[in-house]
Parts: structure tokens; C-alpha cells; sequence
């Protein structure tokens, strides 16, 4: 062990409850510079994988970004509806595995209600590719004797206390209160899914054929008087659907994804537009991504304070250890002997605090990974430091050696006699 490392370590060891106050500051401060960079990196990637396994969004022409929102996020509303013929001329296409339909307008009580096809459970994906799962009971028939029939997402369930078996109403139209209620076509709740941290947690989930079915009397958007057809005569009825909002598209190859998508975007028909989530997912992330970039530097800030306590505690501590100090110079340890004393002392509390701040990070990872995971399908992983929270790392060691530049500075200029000299 170097004589410089010898001293240090006394040093530290003498003064153990500043340096350890110091040691604690640096710490939290660098498990939350790393903590929202991890945030950061994997709620982004969360976000990027809130649809998975789609590879294209087909609905009317409008904007992409828009298209993504109401098509995979329930906000905002379609321009026009796509009618059927061009979605069946879409799953007619040679490359194309599977299509699900969505269907939007209607709500239950500020959550939105999507008329969609088994198909919809079954090639929905999210996160790393997870598929939907249901936490009690199962999803819609879809036939005509369950046309009534609702799966709702689990924060549906848990914001209204539902649990199959319950009954609910659907409203018309997407605002948080509607006075129009097709009160007279209850829905049965026959499954509750598990919680994905997705829109689909706010989603009420009924089948297309059950869309058409409550709207049969609702030939204009409000029901007409005199004409009310009854729950047990709608199955008399055609309940094909004649036009939906949008469509979920999965194809045999991703290589054919631009062919299908120039196939959509030219279909004569009636304007349409394709997008790939994916790449729009990563549009919308730089439209509001400010808010975690603010929050980093906010992160930044508070390490940089640790750092300014580092610096202030060494200072401070000047005037008490001049006499210290002195002694060093009197037994022949040189002025940059002196400095090297108290850069390495700082050197050693950044590299620490460094060590600590991150066993605070994966120990606060391991502990609320699951349930941030279960609660807003925010998945935290629990790994080493990449090469940018390394070079984080680096930075703040290297923001504490030079915190220690000042008080270095000035003890390499203390003379020995001024050491030596008793102050009143």
C-alpha cells in the first residue's frame, strides 16, 4: 500500500462521520442520476413495445401519429370510418397472415369500447412479445348467442369495482359523460384480463357483431322514436359490420411489410393509410420525450450538488486540519504530496459513493421491478451498467476529483509556518 493510500484511508477513517455523511450524499445522488437513466432508456422501450408483433396500422388517411393514437392508444377520434370491402381486400393480400378489425365511437363511463374479433386475443401483443392473458374469466364468444358479452381490462375493473358476472351499459360517443346509453342492450362482463400496463388495461372490449347490434335502432347516431328492437331480436338481424376505425395487420414475412404497406397507401378504392407502429412509436416518443429529458438534467443537478457538498466539506474541514497538515509538511511530505492527499481522499468518496449508489439502484430495482412491471407494464431490468450509465459513472468520479481541486489548491499553498502558527 502507497504511503499516499496509507494516509488517506487514516484520514477518512479519522474523520468517519463527515466522510460517511458525504459518502451518503454522493450515493442517493448517483442512485437517482442512474435510476432515471434506467427509467428513461426502459420506459422508452416500454413504450416502443406497448404493440408488438403488428406490423402494420391500417386505417383512414390522416396523419400517422394520429392514426397511432386512437388506433393503439384510444385517444382522439378517426377522421372517417374504413369500410369493410377494403379491410377484406386487405386480408385478401397474398402476404398477409392475419387482420383484426377495431372498431371505436362508443365508451362506458370515461373508458372506451372496442368492438374487435377473437382474433384480437389471440395475436395482440405487448411488451417483449407477451400475448394478452385473462386474470378471471374468459374473453367474448363472438357469436350470435354471446353478442352481449364484455372482457374488460384490469384497470376498468378496478377503477368501477367490476368482476364478471357484472352488468354494464355502453354509451355513445368517447366523452367522459354521455346522456345517450343504449340502456335497453346490457353487456354481460365474462372475463377480466390481466393487467399489461397498456391501454388495453382501459379498454372495454365487446365484439363487432355487438356494435352493429346496439346500433340497429341507431340508424343516425340517436335512437329513433317508436323504433326499439329488442336484446333477444337482434340475432334476426345482419350484424356484419359495414365499416370499422382501423385494423391490426400481421404478415406471413416482414420483408413484405413496404409492399403491403405500398399496396394500402394506393388502394383506389377509398383513401387509406399504413404505418408501422414501431417507427411511429418512435415519432410520438420525440414528441414527448422532453419531460424525461428535464427530469435527467434535474437528476444531474442534485448529483451536482452532492459534489458541491464534497467540495464544501473538504474546505471546511481546512481550518481544523492545518495543524495536520503542517505536520506532513514538517516530516518532508512535499506540497504535491499534500495535494495528492486530499484529490485521493475525494477520489475515494466519488468512487464509493459511486459503488453504493449503485447497489441502491439494484436493490430498489429487485424490489419494485415486479410490481412497477404488474401495475403500469413498466419493465425495469435488472442489469449491468450500460456503456452510457458507465460513462455516467465516469463523469461523476471524475466531477469529484475535480470538486477537490479547491480545497487541494489551498492546502498545497498553506506554508509551513502558517501550519505551524497558533491563531487566537
Amino acid at each position: 500500500m502507497t504511503p499516499i493510500l496509507h494516509l488517506t484511508l487514516r484520514s477518512v477513517r479519522n474523520r468517519r462521520l463527515t466522510a460517511a455523511l458525504t459518502l451518503v450524499s454522493i450515493a442517493l445522488s448517483v442512485a437517482l442520476l442512474l435510476g432515471v437513466e434506467r427509467l428513461r432508456n426502459d420506459a422508452r422501450a416500454s413504450f416502443a413495445s406497448t404493440i408488438a408483433g403488428t406490423d402494420l396500422v391500417v386505417g383512414a388517411r390522416s396523419g400517422p401519429v394520429q392514426l397511432l393514437l386512437y388506433a393503439v392508444f384510444r385517444i382522439g377520434n378517426a377522421t372517417s370510418n374504413v369500410r369493410w370491402q377494403s379491410i377484406e381486400a386487405v386480408r385478401a393480400h397474398p402476404a398477409v397472415k392475419w387482420v383484426v378489425p377495431l372498431s371505436l365511437g362508443d365508451s362506458h363511463r370515461g373508458f372506451r369500447v372496442l368492438g374487435t374479433d377473437a382474433g384480437y386475443f389471440e395475436h395482440y401483443r405487448y411488451g417483449r412479445g407477451r400475448p394478452l392473458a385473462f386474470a378471471a374469466g374468459r374473453a367474448f364468444s363472438g357469436t350470435l348467442d354471446g353478442v352481449f358479452e364484455a372482457a374488460i381490462g384490469a384497470e376498468v375493473a378496478e377503477t368501477l369495482g367490476y368482476a364478471v358476472g357484472s352488468r354494464i351499459v355502453v354509451a355513445h360517443g368517447a366523452g367522459e359523460v354521455s346522456f345517450a346509453e343504449h340502456a335497453d342492450k346490457p353487456f354481460a362482463v365474462v372475463g377480466v384480463l390481466a393487467r399489461t400496463g397498456t391501454p388495453v388495461d382501459r379498454t372495454v372490449h365487446v365484439s363487432l357483431e355487438a356494435i352493429e347490434a346496439i346500433h340497429l335502432d341507431w340508424p343516425g347516431g340517436a335512437p329513433l322514436p317508436g323504433l326499439a328492437i329488442a336484446p333477444e331480436e337482434v340475432r334476426k338481424f345482419d350484424l356484419r359490420p359495414r365499416a370499422v376505425t382501423a385494423a391490426l395487420v400481421g404478415l406471413e414475412s416482414r420483408a413484405a411489410v413496404l409492399r403491403v404497406q405500398r399496396f394500402v397507401n394506393e388502394y383506389r378504392d377509398e383513401p387509406l393509410l399504413a404505418i408501422l407502429p414501431g417507427a411511429t412509436l418512435q415519432e410520438l416518443w420525440s414528441l414527448v420525450g422532453v419531460a424525461e429529458r428535464a427530469l435527467l438534467a434535474v437528476s444531474a443537478l442534485v448529483v451536482a450538488v452532492g459534489l458541491a457538498g464534497l467540495a464544501a466539506v473538504m474546505v471546511a474541514s481546512l481550518g481544523e486540519r492545518r495543524r495536520e497538515l503542517a505536520i506532513l509538511r514538517a516530516l518532508g511530505a512535499s506540497p504535491r504530496e499534500v495535494f495528492a492527499l486530499l484529490a485521493a481522499e475525494a477520489l475515494l468518496l466519488a468512487l464509493a459513493g459511486c459503488a453504493l449508489g449503485l447497489l441502491l439502484l439494484y436493490a430498489a430495482v429487485g424490489t419494485l421491478s415486479p410490481r412497477l412491471e404488474s401495475q403500469w407494464g413498466l419493465v425495469v431490468t435488472l442489469a449491468p451498467p450500460s456503456a452510457r450509465e458507465a460513462l455516467l459513472l465516469a463523469a461523476v468520479v471524475g466531477a469529484g476529483l475535480l470538486a477537490s481541486l479547491v480545497p487541494g489548491w489551498r492546502a498545497y499553498r498553506l506554508s509551513l509556518a502558517d501550519g505551524m502558527t497558533v491563531r487566537t
